[in-house]
């Protein structure tokens, strides 16, 4: 990830992207968002016996393991859920969309750390 996405130490090393090691590290970074992650499992796996296509379950590990990333630095999880925070707060479009532009580069950043 770039300098600007990464912020301080890890907490943990980097999870494979399996759904248990992604619970496991969710568990211990942030696991307030377990049970999203739960309920978001269960739609990849019901939308993938619908379509009889494995997509759903990687977008699934690839969104998840960019949150893990995030997560994983404590700084930089903070950056990103206080701008969309303060996107939701904001008084103008303009505002909102200067704090989702930065919330959207710290995703995009984990996205592709993981992907290596």
């Amino acid at each position: 990830m770039s300098t600007a996405a990464h912020h301080g130490e890890e907490l943990i090393p980097r999870p494979t992207k399996t759904p248990a090691a992604l619970k496991a590290a969710l568990a211990i970074v942030a696991p307030n968002l377990l049970p999203k992650m739960q309920a978001d499992l269960e739609k990849a796996f019901n939308r993938a016996a619908e379509l009889d296509s494995l997509t759903p379950v990687h977008a699934f590990l690839m969104h998840w393991s960019a949150m893990v990333e995030i997560e994983r630095f404590p700084e930089t999880a903070r950056e990103y859920h206080r701008n969309l925070y303060l996107a939701q707060q904001a008084d103008t479009v303009a505002e909102a969309r200067d704090y989702l532009t930065v919330s959207s580069e710290i995703l995009r950043a984990a996205t592709s750390a993981v992907q290596e």
